[in-house]
């Protein structure tokens, strides 16, 4: 592979997912393709080059699966995550019906409603664990009633979530050990979550209501079911934290932040740029591509490394710097093109919630303890206890 820089870097070590961005800088100073030899698999560690693959779905094809493991993204080919248009196309459209910015308007006065409980009970209990008691509450309390699954299933469904994503990894301890998991998801999934069983104005029985129309094919719907539990929790859940911790570790933004509410869309793409709760996806090469005057011969995997793109210092200046002022609505923590992620609005909606009451009710984030979340396909943390500083009363 002549002029292609090679690098037997290991992403999937656990001090590699807690703190991967030494390693990024490594692959980026290497250049805009890197062969990870210990795969079998490039690398795209730069933002130029992770932005337009995201935006050439011909080339960079889903529909081979987006993880690492072979065997996996054979599995998984032909869930909405794991296609191409028009197939892709027909899936999302169905998906993304609950999740347009209009319905979010809809929903935005009970997702508050939440946010003003919650903030009030962990600012009055002066400290709490961001993860479990603030960042989870309204995925957990809103989004899943949404869904309308079974109860039975709820108390699950993040286990379930952590699960699935460590199978976007190689075939590892971590993938193994989510198997028993995954499975139960599968047929709670096909046996559990289907109409009868299902709250019939939910999301998840709209899958059902646009398979009986011919939309999509009845056989979809249960693994569809995945796109309403894995990104709508523990992606939100882990860039809520993300902020939160921010936040605390750079108290002058937080200030700033409290004096201007119009720098929350800010703060908010801002945290995603520097904390990305999903660090990288992969793709399939349908034909010979050149990057960085380089081929990658066709049947080639590429893994996009969105996070590393984030913190390209050739793209944002100062890219390791929290700064809210920054305004860098061009991120792909969320991805660019066709598979640009379908919650995107709902993610927005219960951040920016969380953030105008906490800057309400909270001077300064004290972090006391914090453990990170060790994922295959996930970044931020498992635990983190925090304590407030509660402002004035008004």
């Amino acid at each position: 592979m002549p002029g292609i820089p090679v690098s037997d870097v290991d992403l999937y070590t656990d001090s590699a997912r807690v703190a991967p961005y030494a390693i990024y800088d490594e692959l980026r100073a290497l250049g805009p393709v890197v062969y990870l030899a210990r795969y079998d698999m490039y690398a795209l560690p730069r933002y130029d080059e992770v932005r337009a693959a995201l935006t050439d779905w011909q080339t960079f094809s889903s529909a081979h699966g987006v993880f690492v493991d072979r065997e996996v993204n054979a599995q998984l080919e032909g869930i909405t995550l794991c296609s191409d248009p028009p197939e892709h196309t027909a899936m999302r459209t169905v998906l993304g019906r609950p999740l347009r910015a209009d319905r979010m308007r809809e929903i935005a006065p009970r997702i508050e409603s939440e946010a003003d409980r919650v903030v009030e009970r962990v600012v009055g209990q002066g400290r709490c664990d961001v993860v479990a008691e603030l960042a989870g509450h309204l995925p957990m309390a809103v989004v899943s009633d949404l869904v309308g699954l079974p109860e039975h299933g709820r108390e699950k469904m993040l286990e379930w979530a952590a699960a699935i994503w460590n199978t976007q990894g190689p075939a590892d301890e971590r993938a193994a050990a989510a198997g028993p998991a995954v499975e139960e998801f599968m047929s709670f999934a096909m046996n559990d979550a289907v109409p009868g069983k299902i709250d019939p104005n939910g999301w998840a029985a709209q899958l059902y209501e646009a398979a009986d129309r011919g939309e999509i094919s009845p056989d979809k719907c249960p693994m569809m079911m995945l796109d309403y539990v894995t990104p709508s929790l523990d992606t939100t859940i882990l860039a809520i934290a993300n902020m939160v911790a921010l936040f605390a570790q750079h108290p002058a933004q937080w200030d700033l932040l409290r004096d201007d509410r119009s720098l929350i869309p800010h703060a908010i793409n801002e945290s995603l740029r520097l904390e990305s709760p999903v660090p990288q996806f992969s793709r399939f090469l349908t034909e010979e591509h050149e990057i960085g005057g380089v081929g990658l011969s066709a049947g080639s995997r590429v893994a996009l490394l969105y996070a590393s793109a984030n913190r390209d210092d050739r793209h944002y200046p100062d890219p390791t710097r929290f700064d809210i002022t920054r305004r860098p609505s061009d991120h792909l923590a969320f991805g660019r093109g066709e598979h640009v992620c379908v919650g995107m609005h709902l993610a927005r909606l219960e951040m920016s919630a969380l953030l105008e009451r906490l800057a309400d009710r909270v001077t300064r984030f004290e972090i006391l303890r914090s453990k990170p979340m060790i994922n295959n396909g996930l970044r931020g943390f498992d635990y983190l206890d925090v304590a407030f500083e509660p402002a004035a009363a008004q």
